[in-house]
């Protein structure tokens, strides 16, 4: 099966890399340290880290939709607004 249909390149390959590899650091995480650390932050309702983790990269994937669209196809600033509002929701949230 060759996957020419999509275009993998150097970021295409390190984005799926990366979210697969926090998927397993959460795992692990979670292996160690069950229960998923619920607790209620500015939402006013109980999330636990993977529903953080979700949530972050839910909003990450909107940050650079919106960077695409508004400003253009340099996306480091909006990497950086991601990482940022991702330590705010695990902080927060």
């Amino acid at each position: 099966m060759t996957f020419s249909w999509m275009a993998w390149t150097w970021p295409t390959a390190a984005f799926f890399v990366t979210i697969f590899l926090m998927l397993v650091g959460m795992a692990v995480w979670e292996y160690f340290s069950p229960g998923g650390d619920p607790r209620f932050g500015v939402l006013r309702f109980e999330t636990t880290r993977g529903d953080r983790l979700f949530v972050s990269l839910l909003g990450a994937a909107f940050i650079h939709l919106a960077w695409l669209g508004l400003v253009g196809p340099n996306l480091w600033w909006a990497l950086a607004l991601s990482v940022v509002y991702a330590i705010g929701v695990f902080r927060y949230v």
